[in-house]
């Protein structure tokens, strides 16, 4: 959607009309950092799954560095993952589901527990 919303801006010459109306309207002053933003967002590009080798959306993942250096296949064989803090960074996004979903296949296996998976994005 962000890519979306950069070539609408574009096409729309938006740029030159925030430039105008920055004369009167003090928030059209943010313009170039809002375009920043949108070209940060939308470069963010899950291609694929953390556990089939992702490159967590494009930073790097203190939850994939564990997971490799521990050799486990994720954060679910973990002892420790219930208390873990590198999960805390997903709560305010994700709630708890990321927790519940390791409980999941945990409790399930790998491959059964999409079933019952906890929602993890506000639009699903």
């Amino acid at each position: 959607m962000a890519g979306k919303l950069l070539v609408e801006i574009e096409r729309n010459h938006f740029k030159e009309y925030a430039g105008v109306k920055r004369i009167h309207k003090q928030e059209f002053e943010h313009f170039g950092p809002f375009v920043r933003f949108l070209e940060a967002l939308s470069e963010i590009n899950c291609r694929a799954p953390c556990g089939a080798g992702g490159d967590g959306c494009g930073g790097s993942c203190p939850i994939i560095a564990c997971v490799k250096t521990r050799q486990l296949q994720g954060c679910w064989e973990c002892p420790e993952n219930e208390y873990c803090g590198k999960l805390d960074f997903l709560i305010p996004f994700h709630g708890d589901g990321p927790r519940r979903n390791l409980g999941k296949i945990r409790e399930y296996g790998i491959d059964n527990w999409t079933v019952y998976r906890a929602k993890c994005y506000p639009w699903l």
